[in-house]
């Protein structure tokens, strides 16, 4: 059994809950992850880093198992979760099944925004999450910023958004089917949920025959304008630029993604 895990002890002891593997640590986000055996059941135990995690923990409550891994408790800085048996959706797309992999992500997307018979929890603006991209001044990144801005000031069809789904963040759960995992929580047009499966899993996705493909498939799948939603691709490629050039990680997906929708 690895370390570290003096800070999930409450926890294991609130939920009687037995470790089951190594504490493992997001490399985004840098919340931890331990897989635990809840009474007789697979579970994942996630400590939230940041408040934008912990309220993605609330919005997986609230999707009740429709579209999401079912949750299990949570409180305070502890998300616990069914555990996925099986693998993310990015090995179907490296076995060379990525229309059948998209074609799981757009159900899993419809999943999420269906209608509930609940409010959703409070949730920011999905333009809170634009402004590393509409705050930048790089040159390279104003036709991005104004597709970004015009978007915006135009919304269609807001809905409680994932935020960051892609071929990483949703899971084989068996007989429960794909489900999601790791939402971010954002108020905004369904389109944006979209928009990140463009230049996942890897830069090899990242060709103009493979996202003209997606855009057909996704288009017709979740009944979306073609032309916006791939205004939304091109917001989120430089979006995620920005990103890039904040924490000075490797932007050559991002930089990639630009490339493929500028051209010409």
């Amino acid at each position: 059994m690895g370390g570290g895990l003096e800070d999930f002890e409450p926890w294991l002891a609130l939920w009687n809950l037995v470790p089951e593997g190594d504490v493992m640590s997001m490399p985004v986000t840098r919340s931890r992850l331990l897989p635990v055996r809840a009474g007789d059941q697979a579970a994942m135990l996630k400590l939230a880093h940041s408040a934008d995690e912990r309220r993605g923990a609330s919005v997986m409550a609230w999707w009740a198992g429709q579209g999401a891994a079912p949750v299990l408790a949570f409180q305070g800085e502890a998300l616990l979760m069914l555990r996925a048996p099986g693998d993310t959706l990015a090995q179907k797309v490296r076995a060379g099944q990525d229309d059948a992999a998209t074609a799981i992500l757009c159900q899993v997307v419809a999943r999420l925004h269906a209608p509930r018979g609940s409010a959703p929890p409070t949730a920011p603006p999905l333009e809170k999450l634009f402004d590393a991209l509409i705050q930048s001044a790089d040159p390279s990144l104003a036709r991005a910023r104004d597709v970004a801005t015009g978007l915006l000031e135009t919304p269609h069809d807001a809905v409680l958004l994932h935020g960051d789904i892609h071929q990483g963040n949703v899971l084989d759960f068996g007989a429960r089917g794909w489900l999601a995992i790791d939402p971010w929580g954002l108020m905004g047009e369904r389109a944006y949920d979209y928009a990140n499966i463009f230049p996942n899993p890897d830069l090899a996705s990242v060709t103009p025959d493979r996202f003209a493909a997606r855009l057909a498939q996704i288009a017709r799948a979740a009944d979306l304008e073609p032309a916006r939603l791939r205004a939304w691709a091109h917001a989120h490629a430089g979006l995620s630029a920005a990103w890039h050039a904040q924490d000075g990680s490797d932007p050559a997906t991002a930089r990639a993604m630009l490339a493929v929708l500028e051209a010409g």
